[in-house]
């Protein structure tokens, strides 16, 4: 197995296993709501994001969702390198076309709870989306 400068396991028998890691490192570096929030843009429950990020699970993570996972997760660049590397090794025949980063500005907004976890997920995730496609409409060309 090879080890980069950060750690992180970059090569061994199970490229899959290899960008979980990578993933589970990051994850682990930012605070506990991180999975929670991810979950829910993703629209997914937590339990996914425990299958997407550990290495244990042969689960992989679909290529559409790995622009949301570098956002919400907040790679470094070369986290984010590493990452893509080992992506492409254990999916050689599936491109990943990210868009180039963008300067993000934060603004919070204030959903009212709606009693039910289940509920207030589903109210994020279509709040998410519909800033994510309103500002995919101000950015076409």
């Amino acid at each position: 197995m090879a080890k980069t400068e950060e750690s992180t396991v970059v090569t061994t028998e199970n490229p899959v296993a290899d960008y979980k890691r990578i993933l589970a490192e990051v994850l682990d570096s930012r605070p506990s709501g991180t999975r929670i929030r991810l979950a829910a843009e993703l629209g997914k429950n937590r339990s996914f994001i425990s299958q997407i990020a550990n290495p244990v699970y042969a689960t992989p993570i679909p290529a559409g969702h790995i622009e949301l996972i570098f956002e919400i997760c907040h790679f470094s660049p070369d986290k984010r390198r590493q990452f893509l590397a080992a992506y492409a090794r254990a999916h050689p025949r599936r491109p990943v076309m990210l868009a180039e980063p963008h300067r993000l500005k934060t603004h919070i907004f204030h959903l009212p709870d709606l009693g039910d976890e289940v509920r207030n997920a589903k109210l994020h995730a279509l709040v998410s989306e519909f800033v994510r496609k309103l500002v995919g409409l101000m950015e076409e060309r």
